[in-house]
């Protein structure tokens, strides 16, 4: 009888394994439970996941010299110190989802800052910023 509870429970787990992995897997990047576009910074594996996600942009807040030199591949660059930064934020879809970095990890804060308060809130940065980033560099 034992033997008989143990089969069906093992038949229970692995119908819902198999399940679970017929997902249609078609949930935007700032839903997935794992990437948590809340304006937290997070290490370079979730960011990395996080750039990979479908309709995610990465934004370098680094000025145009710095991005010049190496940014993350596909990123466009948005300078925080730039007097037209609120301008160029006023222009992003506020539905979107947002992959911030800079050099460090501390311009990409107060971005993320200044992007929640021009109702941008879907926002992951990078902690520790370029330095971090263990993927592929883009130069030009």
């Amino acid at each position: 009888m034992k033997l008989r509870t143990v089969r069906a429970a093992l038949v229970a787990v692995l119908a819902a394994v198999a399940l679970s992995a017929c997902s249609s897997g078609q949930e935007d990047a700032a839903n997935s439970p794992a990437l948590a576009f809340d304006g937290t910074h997070v290490g370079a594996e979730a960011f990395t996941d996080a750039t990979e996600a479908d309709g995610v942009t990465i934004i370098d807040v680094r000025t145009p010299g710095e991005f010049a030199e190496g940014h993350v591949p596909g990123a466009v660059n948005i300078d925080v110190s730039s007097p037209t930064f609120a301008d160029a934020l006023a222009e992003l879809d506020a539905d979107g989802a947002y992959a911030v970095y800079c050099q460090s990890g501390n311009r990409s804060r107060a971005a993320i800052d200044q992007m929640a308060s021009a109702g941008l809130t879907q926002t992951v940065g990078l902690e520790g910023g370029i330095g971090a980033w263990a993927g592929d560099v883009s130069t030009g």
